[in-house]
């Protein structure tokens, strides 16, 4: 079995818990997880990696074991969990590294990637959102009214989001057999959503998400100066980003390599074996390419 490590590390006086397996000299892998979930969802796909590569997965502040500060302690936004992201690998020594990105780990890569471009090595996204097209509009219709304006009624459609039945919804939606996705998986996110003050936290995040689609352009220019090797592997029937999003890397970066398959949002739980496979062809590609 992969000697997996479950480490701490205090940056920026918060302690942020992070995952860590693989040779400390090989090439790295950051694995940046979405909402509402934590480094929990890479358990399995850190080992089928760490063979080749070193994986470092964290914890979000505010998420799984990392410290969760109250909402009116620290101010919860994406550019704040970017700066912890970024603190971190410093604290680890990690200057050059591919990023996977999922759901809320999109939006702090593509800041780590803009803030320095010359770091990240190759782009796995995996449901992890970089253009309009890739929003569900029934979904987003929600988020967007609530941050236009905080009242009783938008707060209330966004607190689906945080329900047991909500969390449920994120694992199955879009999984052609619902068999393969194991109970334990929305039952650990909601009993951690369900602590005292963590619906503020993430209220505040939601708040917060409306600052992302503006940095889309500059991702896009980034994406097309650059060029880095990127995969987009994304569940078809996810529905919060839909297909077109990954169809829309190839935009900005012709040779991307788009694969929709058969899931939903967290693809790692019904079609974990095919997206490692497709991860390590691609970073055996994209290693020898650069």
């Amino acid at each position: 079995m992969t000697a997996v490590h479950h480490r701490y590390a205090t940056v920026q006086g918060r302690r942020l818990f992070y995952r860590e397996a693989g040779p400390a000299d090989a090439p790295v892998i950051v694995l940046l997880h979405g909402f509402p979930t934590s480094s929990f969802m890479f358990r399995h796909l850190i080992p089928a990696l760490a063979g080749r590569y070193r994986v470092i997965a964290p914890d979000h502040l505010g998420f799984g074991l990392s410290d969760a500060p109250p909402a009116d302690e620290f101010d919860y936004t994406f550019d704040a969990l970017t700066g912890l992201t970024a603190g971190l690998l410093q604290h680890l020594g990690v200057t050059r590294y591919a990023v996977y990105v999922q759901d809320y780990g999109a939006p702090i890569g593509w800041r780590l990637a803009l803030a320095d471009p010359r770091a990240i090595t190759a782009i796995i996204t995996q449901n992890g959102n970089g253009y309009e097209e890739g929003f569900v509009p029934g979904f987003w219709e929600t988020v967007w009214a609530y941050h236009r304006e905080q009242t009783p009624e938008t707060e209330e459609g966004v607190r689906g989001a945080l329900t047991l039945e909500g969390t449920r919804w994120q694992y199955l939606t879009g999984v052609p057999d619902e068999s393969l996705v194991s109970p334990d998986t929305w039952h650990h996110d909601f009993a951690l959503l369900s602590r005292p003050g963590n619906d503020a936290i993430q209220l505040a995040l939601f708040r917060d998400y409306a600052t992302n689609p503006p940095l889309y352009p500059a991702l896009h220019a980034y994406l097309r100066a650059e060029r880095p090797p990127v995969l987009a592997v994304w569940g078809e029937g996810d529905g919060i980003f839909g297909p077109d999003g990954a169809r829309a890397f190839a935009k900005d970066v012709p040779d991307a390599e788009i694969h929709l398959l058969d899931g939903g949002h967290f693809l790692l739980e019904s079609a974990g074996d095919e997206v490692a496979e497709l991860i390590l062809g691609f970073m055996g590609r994209a290693t020898a390419a650069r």
